[in-house]
């Protein structure tokens, strides 16, 4: 049986060590802050963004998706190596731009078996179904036993987080300006999730701590296969991480359990001091 590469981007937030450790291979989007371009992860880690977000004074930076020649690279290399087949695992189409040049890549490299899939999701949404398919790889499954597992499982995935503004959302143009403006005069600490593969305010709550502790009840209220706590800089992420964990109905495998801080292609859109997590949940 051939064996199966698994790509995918930098909007995964997947840790360089988890990455190299189950042998994905991860695709740059690209950062801009003014004149300046980086490409996420590369020349751009994580650090050294939120240093550059939080500073006095920072240009807001931005986003692109890579150029269909990065994908077409790394799927080069994957076949380069040895693999059959490639899966590309990819931020949802509707919030980025990056599945298509994955898209055009394969279509470069006519007689390659590279096989796309829409994640539905963004961060480790993304990240936990790229895991799931190196996982199924290494198992022996094929291109097409890997795809259907995650097509099939992708809808057993949820993400919340709590985010301080929707200031930076709105600025990466991820919801409207009036849903944004509601929020500010409140005063609120929006909590955020991903339906029909598009952001939205979940629920918006009084103060950071009710935000909080509500967010790790969604997190929680269901058994969980696979768990990414996220969050942007947060000090208090490991005793959310403990009190998710607690919370989980029959527990978790603590190997199934991560911390993530989230990278410079999704950073920009929360801001510093978001909170919150992706499950994949158990059937």
């Amino acid at each position: 049986m051939g064996r199966v590469a698994i790509v995918s981007d930098s909007a995964a937030d997947l840790s360089p060590v988890d990455a190299a450790a189950r042998g994905i291979a991860v695709v740059a989007l690209e950062v801009t802050f003014g004149a300046d371009r980086y490409r996420a992860g590369v020349d751009l880690d994580v650090d050294a963004f939120w240093r550059r977000m939080i500073a006095p004074d920072a240009p807001f930076p931005t986003t692109a998706a890579p150029g269909p020649g990065s994908f077409a690279e790394a799927f080069e290399a994957a076949f380069a190596a040895g693999a059959d087949s490639v899966v590309c695992v990819d931020i949802a189409e509707e919030l980025s731009a990056t599945i298509q040049s994955a898209r055009i890549a394969r279509d470069m490299l006519p007689g390659r078996d590279i096989r796309i899939v829409d994640s539905g999701s963004a961060s480790m949404g993304t990240g936990i179904l790229a895991e799931l398919a190196a996982d199924l790889s290494a198992a022996g499954h094929t291109a097409e036993e890997i795809v259907a597992v995650l097509e099939d499982r992708r809808g057993d995935v949820d993400l919340y987080v709590t985010v301080d503004t929707l200031e930076y959302l709105r600025r990466g143009g991820r919801i409207s300006a009036a849903t944004a403006a509601i929020g500010s005069a409140l005063s609120i600490k929006p909590i955020i999730t991903l339906r029909d593969h598009k952001v939205e305010v979940f629920e918006r709550v009084r103060t950071r701590s009710k935000a909080r502790a509500r967010t790790v009840e969604l997190l929680a209220a269901r058994p969980v296969e696979r768990l990414a706590i996220l969050h942007t800089t947060n000090a208090d992420v490991e005793a959310f991480r403990q009190e998710v964990v607690a919370r989980i109905p029959g527990g978790v495998d603590p190997d199934c359990v991560s911390v993530e801080i989230v990278g410079p292609s999704v950073g920009p859109h929360l801001g510093p001091g978001a909170v919150g997590g992706v499950v994949l949940y158990a059937r």
